[in-house]
């Protein structure tokens, strides 16, 4: 695990250095460049050491300096792809580094070696016969990677951080990325918040020539998520019993090939059914009390989940540690956050989960976590609004809808979490959209009509919502379950949830791992069937039908908490005020002023909105922009 940095063209070693430097946090073990002068090529790379310890630095190059590679992430199924390299006469200078099966993989298969690995990425390779550089990222974007071609350069780094620290690369804000991050509360792929900046979306590679002086990388799918279900005669007659063994098995496997490391692995432990599932695998490959497991707990009880993951915990033997967040040690970090956050992202559990990683990292160097297991199987709760919602928008007139939100609107205001008033509110404002917006506009920060006020100039919904829409009309064929399911895991998982995840482990040095994305596991739940996922009402039905036998009854059915924080009531309480905006931000200071009032006053819950524009402004009023 660690952090990449590389440019071709405008720039010298020292800029390498600069840019380096400004991802140390994601690598504070050492630091390695590399460069082809002759080429103007530049690589330059920070250590998070997790693997062959003594070995794997980079930049590395092969044995007979024809390829240079940077990578950051784990390949799981390195073990199994050297063993097939040495029996092809590759050579290997390293013990047991991962990132020298890249590189020897990369010779003996070329652009297809993406598609042979099972793991999280993303690397450059640099190929000096061919005088090309070839880069991917893991399907599901696990690893970040952004990159630009401006001024005569084209840069690339594993932050935009990096990338700002080269001088040929524009610091201008993009207003198409802003109507992004207000409509989703993040910005998706290929979108950054700097203009002529772009993420590489997983599942993609590209290729550049280096002797092109345009510059221009030739972007390609190499993998989708795609939804085949099982039919007809693949069902079996006892569905639970058959795939909840498979899913078993794997999970099993995907959880022991995650705690392969030569230093100190831990879990993240919340007490709900993915974390706890994960510990109760990882319990198995580890000798009890040490295994380590980490959860947070809140001051709000109703926010806080301590208690199911001290019970789990207990049920494991393991070694389990908790903290605690008060609103005083809350506010009192979200300075710092802002300050490393290298894009802003509304997603307030962002908070919960740096604390987690920051008190994880005095212990371990690795964490494993039970991030996708809502997305691949139906977890989340508009699953159990869209019969309600289809029927609802088939039978209910236009006017007698805009009647009964305005009767909604009048409901007293709730800070819980995940409160009536809430889901009633959110659930209407979706269905005043057509059914492709539905989920976006649910979990989105603001409501679309708002945009336009927000930005002082029309807003065109199709542009905005345009990723959203993509994924739920990619299949025309697929249920309404199934569209939400492309939606949370195409779009939802991959821009939001693993952002969080990567930028808050990686800002304390930490490693974070899911073996809910093991390729293994993800093609086998991408076939059952939607009617298995979410069924009679319950959602994840089928995973927790195959986690009977390992985890109680009172976890595997207990109603979902969420990772939230209580930033309404930090809002209305005063213990969060928005920043001054600055001179790139040209939002409406008027709409967003009202905003604050009426939440303040109690009469709208402003909560979602309020968090991002605070953490753009503080995120923009950072010196690096």
């Amino acid at each position: 695990m660690c952090g990449i940095t590389g440019f071709i063209g405008k720039g010298e070693l020292a800029d390498l250095r600069r840019m380096t430097d400004a991802i140390a946090h994601r690598g504070p073990d050492d630091a390695g460049y590399w460069s082809d002068e002759a080429r103007g090529v530049h690589l330059g790379h920070r250590r998070l050491s997790i693997l062959d310890l003594s070995g794997g630095y980079q930049p590395m190059l092969t044995g007979d300096g024809g390829l240079v590679i940077v990578f950051n992430g784990e390949i799981y199924n390195f073990a199994e792809l050297r063993a097939q390299l040495v029996a092809r006469g590759h050579q290997f200078q390293t013990d047991h580094s991962d990132t020298e099966v890249l590189l020897h993989g990369y010779r003996e298969w070329g652009s297809a070696l993406p598609s042979r690995l099972n793991g999280m990425w993303a690397f450059v390779i640099y190929d000096r016969t061919a005088r090309k550089l070839f880069g991917s990222r893991d399907r599901f974007g696990k690893k970040p990677f952004f990159y630009s071609t401006q001024n005569g350069a084209f840069v690339f780094g594993s932050e935009l951080s990096a990338l700002r620290a080269h001088p040929a690369i524009g610091t201008n804000l993009s207003r198409r990325a802003l109507k992004k991050y207000f409509a989703y509360g993040y910005i998706p792929a290929p979108h950054s918040i700097l203009e002529h900046v772009f993420k590489l979306p997983g599942g993609h590679s590209f290729t550049l020539d280096v002797d092109d002086p345009a510059r221009a990388p030739r972007i390609e799918k190499y993998w989708d998520y795609v939804i085949e279900p099982f039919a007809g005669a693949e069902i079996p007659a006892d569905p639970e019993r058959v795939w909840g063994e498979e899913l078993r098995a794997r999970l099993d496997t995907a959880v022991r090939r995650r705690l392969v490391a030569d230093v100190p692995v831990g879990v993240f432990l919340s007490g709900g059914i993915d974390s706890s599932a994960i510990t109760a695998f990882a319990s198995k490959h580890v000798p009890a009390g040490r295994l380590k497991t980490f959860s947070i707990g809140f001051e709000e009880a109703s926010f806080d989940e301590s208690a199911y993951a001290q019970r789990v915990a207990e049920l494991f033997q393991t070694d389990h540690r908790v903290e605690t967040l008060s609103i005083t040690k809350a506010h009192a970090l979200l300075p710092d956050i802002a300050k490393k956050l290298d894009e802003p992202m509304g997603d307030s559990s962002l908070l919960p989960t740096y604390l987690l990683s920051e008190f994880t990292r005095k212990h371990v160097k690795v964490a494993l976590g039970g991030d996708a297991g809502d997305e691949l199987f139906a977890g989340y709760d508009p699953f159990r609004a869209l019969g309600k919602a289809d029927a609802y928008r088939r039978l209910v007139p236009r006017p007698v809808h805009q009647a009964i939100r305005l009767l909604a609107a009048r409901l007293p205001v709730s800070h819980r979490n995940l409160g009536f008033d809430f889901k009633v509110k959110r659930l209407l404002r979706g269905l005043s959209q057509p059914s492709q917006l539905w989920l976006p506009v649910w979990m989105s920060p603001l409501d679309p009509v708002d945009l336009a006020d927000l930005f002082n100039e029309p807003a065109d919904l199709a542009e905005i919502f345009s990723e959203a829409i993509a994924a739920w009309e990619s299949d025309p064929k697929l249920g309404l379950l199934d569209r939400t399911m492309q939606f949370f895991t195409r779009l939802y998982l991959q821009d939001d949830i693993l952002v969080k995840v990567d930028r808050a482990t990686m800002m304390h040095g930490l490693e974070a791992r899911a073996p809910f994305l093991d390729i293994d596991v993800v093609n086998f739940a991408r076939r059952i069937p939607a009617a298995w996922k979410f069924r009679r009402g319950q959602t994840k039905y089928i995973l927790k039908k195959a986690l009977e036998p390992v985890l109680p009854s009172d976890v595997l059915y207990r109603r979902k908490k969420g990772f939230g924080v209580p930033i309404a009531a930090w809002f209305k309480n005063g213990v969060l005020n928005l920043p001054c905006s600055t001179s790139e931000e040209r939002l409406s200071s008027n709409f967003i002023q009202d905003k604050l009032d009426a939440h303040r006053a109690g009469r709208s819950d402003n909560a979602a909105f309020l968090w991002n524009t605070w953490l753009l402004r503080s995120w923009s009023s950072q010196p690096t922009i």
